[in-house]
């Protein structure tokens, strides 16, 4: 965690099952009742970086939200099911605290992975969906067998196919390679609502996203893709992209967000 966060952000660091549970809202007169539960990308191997916590200032001081961050537990010293025990309860309990009208759930790549499956997970137990869930880049398939990834494979100077498939057997464990809870693509789509995809199409993980939707679509749920051409991996957060594509995704990312705030 960057120390500057604190110069522009309240900061507030909960426990929560052994685990720290930031909580960034902005010091401006902005602030407004919306909550972003926010998972990180890293593959499920590594802590947020610098850029995640560059990205979340910027939206909790461009938009007003607080951002809730949980620093869960990643491979290949814990797996999925450790993962679950943390985020499925910690739902519960900000589900208690806020309205889901006003709860964002958004993540990036391996973030965006469990976002999605945990709202599976919760469809199962009929429990409430957040208002709106934006995910970057998502992780949807750790075995990738998607057969259009090799073409793009070609163009990604991001992700290589067989070491995230390392990360991805370490984060399944011994038993969750076929798990939809390690795999979202495979879940129950069906009481998902109001999701939201951003993609690029230099990012091997873009064909699933697109064999998502199909599969949504057949369950009668709906996602919007918002497709970026030439734009790699969670460029707007890493900057690995033109200016003017890093912009359009951030931009985008902003209104959807106040858009909420002006629903509630």
């Amino acid at each position: 965690m960057p120390e500057e966060i604190n110069q522009v952000c309240e900061l507030e660091t909960k426990q929560y099952k052994g685990r720290n549970v930031f909580i960034i809202t902005p010091k401006n007169e902005k602030k407004t009742d919306l909550k972003i539960l926010y998972f990180h990308g890293g593959s499920y191997v590594a802590e947020a970086t610098k850029q995640h916590w560059d990205f979340i200032e910027k939206i909790v001081n461009d938009t007003g939200a607080t951002v809730i961050l949980p620093d869960y537990p990643l491979a290949p010293k814990y797996n999925y099911k450790d993962v679950f025990q943390m985020v499925e309860p910690l739902y519960k309990e900000i589900i208690n605290k806020v309205d889901v009208n006003q709860l964002i759930l958004m993540g990036d790549s391996a973030g965006g992975g469990l976002g999605l499956a945990l709202e599976e997970k919760i469809g199962e137990e009929n429990l409430p969906m957040p208002a709106k869930t934006i995910l970057i880049s998502p992780w949807l398939d750790v075995r990738l067998t998607n057969p259009k990834i090799e073409e793009v494979q070609k163009r990604d100077k991001q992700l290589n196919k067989e070491t995230l498939k390392l990360a991805g057997l370490a984060y399944a464990g011994e038993d969750g390679i076929n798990s939809y809870q390690v795999n979202p693509i495979d879940g129950d789509l069906s009481k998902l609502k109001n999701i939201t995809i951003l993609t690029g199409t230099n990012d091997i993980l873009n064909p699933d996203v697109h064999e998502l939707k199909q599969r949504a679509e057949k369950v009668g749920a709906s996602i919007e893709i918002k497709e970026y051409e030439q734009a790699g991996h969670i460029w707007f957060i890493e900057k690995n992209s033109t200016q003017k594509l890093q912009e359009q995704g951030y931009q985008e990312i902003i209104a959807m967000v106040k858009l909420m705030g002006q629903n509630v």
